[in-house]
């Protein structure tokens, strides 16, 4: 089983320099073997492979000999592994063709061994002891650490840990709860018996005066000085305060969903559709609502937990809660209607929590379907109840 950890670095000003020598080098590899990857394709008609990539290392240091004598060996095979890995991502539709690296953009560097924690230090090659803010015990075995510096000018490692085998039991006894995600209230829960709802925090409105001013006066420095330098710094500081608070509530909303529940019931939203809405765009964009399910999903697996995502097309708003009615004429700017056969009055974004828990309920097989079976659903191969009542061995 592999965990991560991640920890604040606090490298030396002469530290920095040989860490930002390794971060020139891994960018520099990066931008020529992937120039060699289109040069090749463009040529004779496929791609490089990541041995054939690796080959070329050796006569380049020949010939540039700062990239033996600044940069870590293993650091430039790991560049070559993840060029591999985002050249997959593009070709399978994961993500975008990868992209040329520039030295404004955020810098990492990878070490796949020797790097250890000695005392209060991170023991890294050609850096030495660099202190570190170690706040949680590290346990298992350190496999990989990666460095990385933000645009503010701060410096972490992220520990990838291999905790060995480890049985995880998946079981859907416990509590059960439904989740609606809003942009008014973030989250709307249902749990059976009982509703609640979290206003949501609405991060950016908090630091947009902030925002637009540092930005201001970052754009009437003068380009290439100092002080447009550090006015640039502090606008990336409002961005990762802003960034630090959203996670932060998404992590305790998170754990104290996972904690009181076994599983827990979602809609798969189509996030990307969504945010082509000029006029909501922004609060979806800032919600985070994939990063939320992300920490969902694995908090329950760690617990042995199960996260069962419902298919988008159900209409989990105009179904009545109560006797199954569908309100066909509902409209997003309604948030409460009256059912036309049993005359109940609903809340929006509660009702359509009832409705969640209740569909997955049924594909839990754990009850009925009380709205017919007309409803498009995701399969079972698409869906994560697949791991019900199966024993994970990592």
């Amino acid at each position: 089983m592999r965990k991560a950890a991640k920890i604040r670095i606090y490298p030396t000003s002469e530290q920095k320099q040989l860490l930002a020598k390794q971060f020139g080098c891994a960018r520099f590899w990066w931008n020529k073997a992937l120039g060699l990857q289109y040069e090749h394709r463009s040529h004779n008609g496929k791609w490089l492979k990541r041995t054939e990539l690796n080959a070329m290392l050796p006569e380049l240091k020949k010939e540039l000999p700062w990239l033996k004598t600044d940069c870590y060996s293993q650091v430039l095979q790991s560049v070559t592994k993840n060029l591999e890995q985002a050249m997959k991502n593009w070709f399978e539709g994961r993500a975008k063709k990868p992209r040329f690296k520039a030295k404004k953009n955020q810098q990492s560097i990878s070490f796949p061994q020797n790097v250890m924690i000695v005392g209060d230090c991170l023991k890294v090659p050609k850096v030495g002891l660099v202190k570190a803010k170690i706040t949680q015990a590290i346990e298992g075995q350190i496999k990989t650490v990666t460095i990385s510096v933000t645009s503010s000018g701060k410096y972490y490692a992220a520990l990838g840990l291999d905790l060995g085998k480890q049985e995880i039991i998946s079981s859907t006894k416990g509590e059960i709860l439904g989740i609606d995600l809003g942009l008014k209230d973030y989250v709307t829960c249902h749990n059976g018996q009982d509703s609640w709802s979290v206003k949501h925090p609405k991060w950016l409105k908090r630091h947009q005066r902030n925002l637009r001013q540092q930005q201001k006066q970052l754009a009437r420095r003068e380009k290439t000085s100092n002080r447009r330098e550090k006015a640039r710094k502090l606008v990336a500081r409002v961005h990762e305060r802003l960034s630090n608070a959203r996670q932060d509530f998404l992590h305790k909303l998170s754990r104290k969903i996972t904690d009181e529940n076994q599983v827990v019931i979602v809609e798969n939203l189509n996030i990307k559709g969504m945010v082509k809405n000029r006029k909501l765009s922004k609060s979806i964009s800032q919600s985070g609502w994939s990063m939320f399910l992300n920490f969902l999903d694995y908090k329950l697996k760690q617990k042995g937990g199960v996260l069962v995502e419902i298919d988008r097309f159900f209409p989990s708003s105009k179904l009545c809660s109560n006797c199954s009615h569908k309100y066909q004429e509902l409209q997003l700017k309604e948030r409460e209607w009256t059912c036309d056969v049993c005359q109940t009055r609903h809340l929006r974004d509660e009702n359509a929590a009832r409705n969640i828990r209740t569909e997955g309920l049924r594909i839990l097989g754990l009850g009925h379907n009380p709205h017919g079976d007309g409803v498009r659903l995701r399969t079972c191969s698409e869906a994560t109840v697949c791991e019900v009542s199966t024993t994970l061995i990592a």
